[in-house]
């Protein structure tokens, strides 16, 4: 089957756990949705002959992706931002820069619990496209890292899935909320939808906090 052709330019966010899935789900819409998927940790590795990841050098590969972020829309091109985008503040940045170029943006929420996220982390392959550019995080510094995460409100456009759904349920609530939104028809949504269909997991309470979570 071809390739969805969007109506409409979208900037697609990503956000979740470290290890949740959100490179393979971008790389297999990707493959979907005619569009650019913008990998964070491929152009950390390309850029950065010794990556540190540090505050500055993460600070630096946001403000890089950001740049081919602004390059692509300018041309009329759809984005899947491959970059966990943790703070509202970053999120916010990235609406901004939809809304300047006329773009939709819209959140993937990639939810899973954090034991299975970091039970994942701790088997990374490099043997697997996936996990090419990616790295083992220590459990002190996973911790550290999904503490301070902020979920998306009510204000922001997002869609959650499931981080432990296979990829067609998952696009298929995508493609839901991409219709909803405008941003391809509805015609083209039915054909590409896998029925019969599971739909978008809103939880109850988007800003309900973190729970515990026990690492070793």
């Amino acid at each position: 089957m071809a390739k969805i052709a969007p109506k409409s330019t979208f900037l697609l966010t990503l956000y979740g756990y470290p290890s949740s899935g959100k490179t393979y789900l971008s790389r297999q819409l990707s493959d979907s949705i005619n569009c650019v998927h913008l990998e964070a940790e491929r152009i950390r590795q390309e850029l950065f002959v010794n990556p540190v990841y540090d505050l500055n050098e993460n600070k630096r590969l946001w403000q890089i992706m950001n740049y081919f972020a602004e390059k692509f829309l300018s041309a009329g091109l759809s984005v899947i931002f491959d970059y966990n985008a943790a703070k509202s503040f970053q999120r916010h940045q990235l609406k901004t820069l939809a809304r300047k170029h006329s773009a939709v943006n819209l959140v993937v929420w990639q939810q899973i619990d954090p034991e299975t996220a970091f039970s994942r982390n701790k088997r990374r392959d490099k043997r697997k496209t996936d996990d090419k550019y990616s790295v083992v995080i220590p459990g002190e510094i996973f911790k550290s890292m999904i503490s301070v995460m902020q979920n998306p409100t009510n204000s922001e456009d997002y869609v959650v899935v499931s981080g432990k759904h296979v990829f067609q349920t998952q696009k298929n609530a995508i493609l839901n909320k991409m219709r909803q939104l405008n941003i391809i028809d509805d015609q083209v949504a039915h054909e590409h939808l896998a029925m019969p269909g599971m739909v978008n997991l809103i939880p109850n309470g988007t800003n309900s906090g973190h729970r515990n979570v026990i690492i070793r």
